[in-house]
């Protein structure tokens, strides 16, 4: 197990501790259980919140996909095109991660995203229609060349499925809560999945600075835990 620096955050009168955890290299098929057992059972305490990044769970579960291995369709060589660059990430402004997301949400559904998106955009100046209609699935890809996470380079990394359930399994298995975040370094930070007794709009305010980094410092965990009243 290998601690990066930790930080403190103040919040509401309270002051938390972050620890990001460095672990492996992630794989498909490894079990959430027991890499929090193996990295963090050092560490742990009673009462501590485990938050672990989407894309490393959604690795985890065969949810990295090669682009090699992505056949673009008409839909997504036209759609991808229409996608506003934005200065955190690719996200479906790309031929293969806009076919990812056709083929989790279905062709007719990202039609009409895009159909209803683009004229609430252009005629009403109102932003976000798209995955609104689309759906969570479609917000949480991450396009390919985007990660620095060896052996993922080229991958669309899909979101994880079953967030919810996937958090209380986790929790239920190493004894402690556990959330599943979201989180950007522009200060996007969104609980996606948890267990029962989770606040996640503490998590979300704890976690906006993303105390883990985006990738190359192999973080995939971090260790939230209470540390006293604020002064």
């Amino acid at each position: 197990m290998k601690m990066t620096t930790p930080s403190p955050k103040k919040y509401k009168d309270k002051t938390y501790l972050r620890i990001p955890i460095q672990t492996r290299i992630l794989q498909s098929g490894d079990d959430f259980i027991d890499i929090i057992k193996t990295f963090c059972q050092a560490i742990i305490k009673e009462g501590d919140i485990i938050v672990i990044s989407e894309s490393p769970l959604a690795i985890t579960q065969g949810r990295a996909i090669n682009v090699k291995d992505i056949k673009i369709g008409f839909l997504a060589n036209i759609l991808w095109r229409f996608v506003r660059n934005v200065n955190y990430g690719i996200g479906l402004r790309a031929p293969s991660s806009m076919q990812c997301a056709i083929d989790e949400c279905g062709t007719f559904r990202i039609f009409f995203a895009a159909l209803i998106g683009g004229f609430t955009r252009i005629i009403l100046r109102r932003k976000g229609d798209f995955y609104r209609i689309a759906g969570k699935q479609a917000a949480l890809i991450d396009a390919a060349y985007t990660t620095t996470v060896t052996g993922y380079e080229e991958c669309v990394i899909k979101g994880p499925l079953h967030p919810e359930k996937e958090a209380q399994k986790i929790s239920d298995g190493v004894g402690l809560e556990i959330a599943i975040m979201d989180i950007n370094d522009i200060g996007g930070s969104w609980v996606i999945g948890h267990s029962s007794k989770i606040d996640p709009e503490l998590l979300e305010n704890i976690m906006r600075d993303n105390p883990q980094g985006q990738g190359s410092e192999l973080t995939p965990i971090c260790i939230v835990r209470e540390i006293g009243d604020q002064k």
